[in-house]
């Protein structure tokens, strides 16, 4: 069964329930498309808008990138091998959170 994609409006809680836990809240925003002309803060659809096509065009993109398999790799193995975490510049960091 294929994926459905989401309508505008699921999208929207999406965006506003994540904005919300990240503790930004969208309807601070003028109303409409047009950006404020005291402060130039664009309008809350427009920025919606942006977002959801931020979200349509790289969410699928980034969640269907894999790692490469290290050269030499069995290539039915490869998809295993990839999911390895990525190198960390500060490993000792998460080492100790780790704990």
């Amino acid at each position: 069964m294929a994926a459905t994609p989401p309508t505008d409006a699921e999208l929207d809680i999406m965006i506003r329930a994540r904005l919300a836990s990240l503790g930004i809240n969208l309807d601070q925003l003028p109303p409409g498309t047009t950006a404020d002309p005291e402060t130039g803060s664009p309008g809350r659809d427009s920025v919606l808008a942006s977002l959801r096509s931020f979200v349509r065009g790289s969410v699928t993109t980034l969640a269907s990138f894999q790692m490469p398999a290290p050269a030499g790799s069995d290539p039915a193995h490869a998809a295993a091998l990839s999911q390895q975490p990525a190198p960390m510049l500060y490993p000792s960091i998460s080492t100790e959170w780790r704990r």
